[in-house]
């Protein structure tokens, strides 16, 4: 008995396992879970798929429906291989294409419904004709779709009526939507804009006109914030923002501004509302959706408008210590529009650098930040002698209370304006930059001469260790009171140049080497030193003397010795200022021989060394004619 049982188990167990077997490559038709909800009067998109199959890869598909309303009668709907499949309700349909079947492969396709109807809800079944050698596995599904009302509502409160506005004002933007379901779905909103600024393009049309479309920014179904690609930047920045308010009648107030409009920005600009459902599978489905245009903006260039003068016009001549006054003043800004504007003033060229006019480097000579904070540029002593100042609105003036003839060069008002960002981060460009027409500042000076002649004093040969004395004689010819201001300058030595034999190859050129500044005597009396190992004095003997003293001289001190005198002139108010005119003197040399004491040390060592040489010759002689005597006397006979 207990055999006969096992007997049968095992039967059992064996066709268990061959069923299994067999299923393992049976027929198997797959459907979404359902209950699907989707709302009436808008597309209807089931994915069907065939696997465990024989036969062509490329399958056949029908669908049926079974109307909750029809007492659960079959529907034929529509079928891949059959055009007169379709009953009745659906013919037209199908015939239009509202109802049809896309295939995303041989044995996958999607039942699309492009505009649902209320009498469209029921369970769909989704048939494959059998291509197989025997009949098994499973060969339909079925899915339940209910249609629910639409109640998605999207309204929007001003719209955009494409009158020009001015680059960096400030764009607000208004969409209400709402949704009233018994069922739980998710609402998001985008904020859109086509056509306008560049950028990748989206499609084209007729003509090669290329359309873009662009999300600006959305709270999406989770109700999360997400900037578009393009904005990104400027969302992170502040400068676009979203949000949601309560509105009336359950509806949500939605708000988008951008805080300062850039060209780019111009277009037509729409709202977007969708409704979300989560599905059985946990997937989420766009049910409903809703776009709503707002309008079209443009907005107009700042460049068209901005213009940056300066005054006075031209060019200005002034006495030395006269009040050097410039104006500069910013037109075309938009009065609606609240810009940060940086102003700076910079000057090209001065009498110093010899470049008056359009040469010479350009500096900054003063600037005002958009928060009003004055700094100077490369000379910060400026500061106590000129003023910047905002005089009226988009006026600014520069001051300096006595010209110098360094101040002398051609003048720019330069205005970089943030467009709508009165407060602008330092990493921020400006939205544009313009600069003003050039001032030409003159400033006459007195004529004045300068002579300079340099001489070594007549004494005692320079020896290593002495006192090295240089005189330079620095006149200064003019009217009103002058000082010079003394350079000391020093070269090496250059090499002797050997005369060149027939066909010897051609020397190397002698290298150049920069002289070495070693010290001035300002024209205030005040001494600067500039060259480290040696003791160096200056002084001023008399009022044409200047004296340049090296103490304990070494052989590094010696070399070619000028002296270069600058004039200052004093301005009516009593300031100094350097009158640009110089003069260079002759070069003297500068040679340092060896003392006495080191001369005595030559013979000593020569005859020490001669003594030495001596020595060792006699020695190594000797030595050698005693050894050779030794070696005779040890040789047999």
């Amino acid at each position: 008995m207990r055999s006969t049982m096992a007997s049968t188990k095992t039967a059992l167990f064996l066709l268990l396992a061959l069923c299994v077997l067999r299923c393992a490559v049976c027929r198997d038709v797959t459907l979404p879970d359902g209950p699907l909800y989707r709302v009436a009067g808008f597309p209807l998109s089931l994915p069907c798929s065939v696997s465990g199959y024989e036969g062509p890869r490329t399958q056949e598909f029908e669908w049926f429906l079974y109307r909750d309303d029809a007492g659960g009668r079959q529907m034929g709907v529509v079928s891949t291989r059959d055009k007169g499949f379709p009953y009745a309700p659906y013919q037209t349909r199908v015939r239009n294409g509202e109802v049809r079947v896309e295939r995303d492969s041989g044995d996958k396709v999607r039942l699309v419904i492009q505009r649902l109807r209320a009498e469209d809800q029921g369970k769909y079944e989704c048939y494959t004709p059998s291509t197989d050698a025997t009949y098994q596995g499973n060969y339909s599904a079925s899915v339940t779709v209910k249609v629910i009302p639409d109640t998605l509502q999207i309204s929007f409160t001003r719209s955009l009526t494409g009158q020009p506005v001015p680059e960096g004002a400030e764009l607000t933007l208004t969409c209400s939507a709402g949704i009233q379901s018994e069922q739980l779905t998710h609402l998001s909103i985008t904020f859109g804009k086509r056509g306008g600024g560049g950028g990748e393009a989206a499609g084209a049309g007729a003509g090669g006109e290329v359309s873009t479309v662009r999300e600006i920014v959305s709270i999406d179904k989770l109700l999360g914030v997400v900037p578009g690609r393009f904005y990104k930047d400027r969302y992170d920045d502040g400068e676009i923002t979203l949000e949601k308010r309560n509105g009336e009648g359950g509806l949500g107030v939605y708000v988008l501004k951008m805080r300062a409009v850039q060209p780019d920005d111009s277009g037509s600009y729409f709202c977007e509302a969708s409704q979300w459902i989560r599905d059985i599978d946990r997937s989420w489905q766009k049910i409903a959706q809703r776009t709503l245009d707002i309008g079209n903006l443009t907005v107009q260039h700042l460049a068209e408008s901005l213009s940056v003068t300066s005054s006075p016009k031209g060019e200005v001549t002034l006495q030395v210590g006269s009040p050097l006054i410039l104006t500069c003043e910013v037109l075309g800004l938009p009065a609606e529009v609240n810009s940060g504007l940086l102003v700076q003033w910079m000057k090209r060229g001065s009498v110093s650098s010899d470049a008056v006019g359009p040469g010479g480097v350009e500096v900054e000579v003063a600037r005002m930040s958009t928060e009003g904070i004055v700094s100077w540029g490369d000379d910060l002593s400026r500061a106590s002698l000129g003023s910047m100042e905002k005089v009226a609105p988009r006026k600014y003036s520069l001051k300096l209370f006595s010209a110098q003839p360094s101040d002398s060069g051609v003048y720019r008002c330069v205005v970089s304006v943030y467009a709508g960002r009165s407060n602008p981060s330092p990493a921020m460009s400006a939205t544009l930059t313009q600069r003003s027409e050039g001032v030409t500042v003159n400033l006459k000076t007195k004529d004045v001469l300068v002579a300079a002649v340099a001489r070594l004093p007549r004494g005692p040969l320079l020896k290593r260790g002495s006192t090295i004395t240089l005189i330079c004689n620095a006149t200064v010819t003019t009217t009103g009171p002058a000082q010079a201001q003394v350079q000391w300058w020093r070269w090496p030595i250059p090499d002797l140049v050997t005369k060149k034999q027939p066909g010897a190859p051609p020397a190397n050129p002698p290298v150049v080497q920069s002289p070495t500044l070693v010290a001035v005597l300002m024209h205030n009396g005040v001494a600067n030193i500039y060259v480290n190992g040696s003791e160096i004095s200056v002084d001023r003997l008399s009022a044409v003397s200047y004296r340049l003293r090296v103490h304990s001289a070494t052989i590094e001190d010696q070399g070619m010795y000028a002296c270069h005198a600058e004039a200052w002139g004093q301005d009516p108010h009593g300031g100094w200022y350097n009158t640009g005119v110089r003069a260079e003197s002759n070069a003297v040399n500068v040679y340092l021989y060896a003392r006495a004491a080191d001369l005595l040390l030559i013979p000593l060592v020569v005859g020490v060394s001669s003594a030495l040489l001596v020595g060792i010759v006699i020695i190594a002689t000797v030595t050698c004619c005693f050894m050779k005597r030794l070696a005779r006397q040890r040789t047999p006979k």
